[in-house]
Formats: C-alpha cells, sequence, structure tokens
C-alpha cells in the first residue's frame, strides 16, 4: 500500500514539473514526508500536503490545481479568470556582423531578446534539438485537445426552449392546483467520440512522437477517446495512453507498437479499422483523426474506397499532414490524391502551432476555413 501511494503522488509530481511547476526532487520528498503524518486517503489532505510543498510561488498555484484535479479525478479544472501571465524573455547575444572576428572581445554586440515559447510554436518538430523537443513535448503535455459538442436525446431544465409538462404540472400540484411558472427544457449536450489514427510507419518517425502526445494529451482530455497506430499493421493504444504521467504513456505505447519505423498499408489497416471498431460504432458520429504523410505503400484506390465508408459513418474527418506545411508543397502522392475528396479539414501538425490548430478543429472551431476546398481541388 505504501508503495503504491508513493508511486501515485510521484507519477503526481510528474505531471506537475511537466506542466511547468517546480516539483522539483527535494520538494517531492517534502511532500511525501507530509503525507506520512496525514491520512492519504483524505483528498483535502492530499490536496494541501501537495500544494504547501509543491508550490514555489503564486503562479504555481492555479497550474496546480489543473493538475490535481486532472490527475486525480481524470476532469479538467476549469479556472477562474487571471491576468495573462508574463511573457517569458531570454537574453541572446548576436555578434554584429560588421565587427570582425573580434566582436566578442571588443564588446561590440547586440542584444536581441525572443520569446523561448513563441519562437517554438513555429518550429517543424522535425528539426529541434533534443532540449528542444523536451520543452515541446512539455507544452504539448499542456494542450486541452476537448471534442466538439453534440445535442444528446436526454433533456436538462431550462429557463427558456421547449415546455416540460412533467415538472410544469408536478409544480402546479405543489401550489394546491393553482398554476403558477411554466418550466421549460432543453436538450444536454456531450462531447463528441474522437479516433486518432497515428502513422507510424518510417518516413513518419520524425513527427509520431509528437502526435501520439498529442493524442495522449486528446486521451486526458475526454473520456470517450479512442487512439490507435498504423504502419503495417493496426494498433489500439487507448489503454497505454491513459496513463497520467506523460512520459510514462509515451513508454507504454511504444511497447506496444510492433511496426515502429516500418511501411505503411494505410488502406488495409484502415479496412481493418472499419471492419473490427469503426462498423460496430466507433467511428459512427465521431470525429476522426488521421496523422501522415499519405505515402500508401499499398493499393491506393483500396485506401480511397475505406475513405468513402468512413466519410459516411463520421461526424467529421481531419487529415494531419506535417509535409503539408513546406513551402510548394502539392498532395499528389497516390494516397493523398485518394484521400482528399473524403477530408473535411487538411492540416499539418507539424509544430506545436500546428497541433494547437488541430486541436482547435477536433473542438470544432476553425472549420470553414478553407481547408476542405484546397484539399479536394488538389486531388
Amino acid at each position: 500500500m505504501e508503495r503504491d501511494v508513493t508511486e501515485t503522488m510521484v507519477g503526481f509530481a510528474r505531471t506537475v514539473r511537466a506542466a511547468g511547476g517546480s516539483a522539483d526532487p527535494e520538494r517531492v520528498q517534502a511532500m511525501l514526508a507530509a503525507l506520512d503524518h496525514l491520512d492519504v486517503l483524505d483528498p483535502a489532505d492530499v490536496y494541501w500536503a501537495g500544494r504547501l510543498t509543491l508550490c514555489a510561488d503564486p503562479d504555481d498555484l492555479a497550474r496546480y490545481d489543473r493538475c490535481f484535479a486532472a490527475y486525480f479525478s481524470g476532469a479538467t479544472a476549469r479556472p477562474g479568470r487571471r491576468p495573462p501571465p508574463p511573457v517569458v524573455v531570454r537574453r541572446v547575444t548576436v555578434p554584429d556582423p560588421g565587427a570582425g572576428d573580434g566582436a566578442e572581445e571588443s564588446g561590440n554586440l547586440k542584444a536581441a531578446t525572443a520569446s523561448a515559447v513563441e519562437v517554438l510554436r513555429d518550429r517543424d518538430v522535425a528539426r529541434l534539438s533534443a532540449a528542444e523537443r523536451a520543452e515541446v513535448a512539455r507544452l504539448i503535455a499542456m494542450l486541452h485537445a476537448g471534442a466538439e459538442r453534440r445535442r444528446s436525446r436526454r433533456f436538462t431544465a431550462a429557463s427558456t426552449g421547449r415546455l416540460d409538462p412533467a415538472r410544469t404540472i408536478r409544480e402546479t400540484l405543489r401550489r394546491g392546483g393553482e398554476t403558477a411558472l411554466l418550466r421549460h427544457r432543453t436538450h444536454r449536450t456531450r462531447p463528441r467520440r474522437v479516433v486518432l489514427i497515428v502513422d507510424v510507419s518510417g518516413s513518419m518517425s520524425p513527427y509520431a512522437d509528437a502526435l501520439l502526445r498529442f493524442a495522449h494529451a486528446a486521451a486526458r482530455s475526454g473520456r470517450d477517446v479512442e487512439v490507435f497506430s498504423a504502419g503495417t499493421r493496426l494498433t489500439r493504444l487507448t489503454r497505454e495512453l491513459r496513463h497520467r504521467d506523460p512520459d510514462a504513456a509515451m513508454a507504454a505505447a511504444s511497447a506496444a507498437i510492433p511496426d515502429w519505423s516500418g511501411g505503411t498499408r494505410l488502406g488495409a489497416e484502415l479496412k481493418e479499422f472499419l471492419d473490427r471498431f469503426g462498423q460496430r460504432g466507433l467511428a459512427r458520429g465521431a470525429i476522426v483523426v488521421i496523422a501522415s504523410d499519405g505515402w500508401e505503400r499499398g493499393d491506393a484506390a483500396l485506401l480511397g474506397e475505406q475513405m468513402a465508408r468512413l466519410h459516411r459513418l463520421a461526424h467529421r474527418v481531419v487529415w494531419a499532414n506535417p509535409h503539408k506545411a513546406r513551402p510548394g508543397y502539392e498532395p499528389l502522392t497516390a494516397g493523398m490524391a485518394a484521400a482528399l475528396p473524403h477530408v473535411d479539414d487538411f492540416t499539418s501538425g507539424h509544430s506545436l502551432a500546428a497541433l494547437e490548430e488541430l486541436a482547435r478543429l477536433v473542438a470544432g472551431a476553425g472549420r470553414g476555413s478553407g481547408n476542405l476546398g484546397k484539399g479536394r481541388a488538389h486531388a
């Protein structure tokens, strides 16, 4: 029991650190020492033990609350409105090009300032250094990739809308038969199911890690999220990516994928997905995201047939191709040409900013931007 508590709290501290908190090893030890004197089954004791030890400044408090809600309840906290955080500025010394080799010795330097996060947002993840990839991974873990909401068949009380006869009659009976207020109701809403299919073939290896981390953020943002990898075979990764800790989830997903950096058989894998899962309900009415460069080694006609089948089942189909961001890109490969007529949104997903745009598309924002028309025109 003690070991389980320690592993759980260390995982929570990693989540706080991944979100930008000050959860260094000394603070983690202080939290564990505090819990030795508290009731670990009492959420209030656990909350205050972590808050008083893992938070170093006022900016950590709201971040800690979000992480606590997401880690222990599986829900994302809704913080109140607060002023925007200060921009982190890093000072970089750049030699003057006209000063010659002795510029640094003569002190003729120009100071350049830029936001480190803003610089990384538009950088292609395939061209980042190890430190930059770690920073982008931390920022992806903080993304909220909630799904677009749909109308449910169930009703809830409302101030306006459709008349609710049952509640109106009950209210009338409580008042002795005197009609007072008419009661109304409206349909509830619930998030749509999201299905992510990530291409892990060799041509997608520079981007697969970032896209799987995006899938992990989506799985953490909503309960009705399914994740698959596709290469030479289809692998379901939903259970592995449910792990709260991003690094542990990625390690579990990597161990579960048998065809990492292999070939691509998108048509056959999409057919397997629809036969085994999609036709039974996973794809029906869902937002399906396919992250792939479209390099199909199998039959492109089969891919087109299965994309048409998927488009009939799904609410929306989003295709993320990292090569779309390259200057002069044209979707001329056989796979992309076959798939694009059945795609609703065509985006890139090659950088942090592109993944943020993908999250907005999944949430239903940014639609009607012309992506569909461009994709079909190229096809």
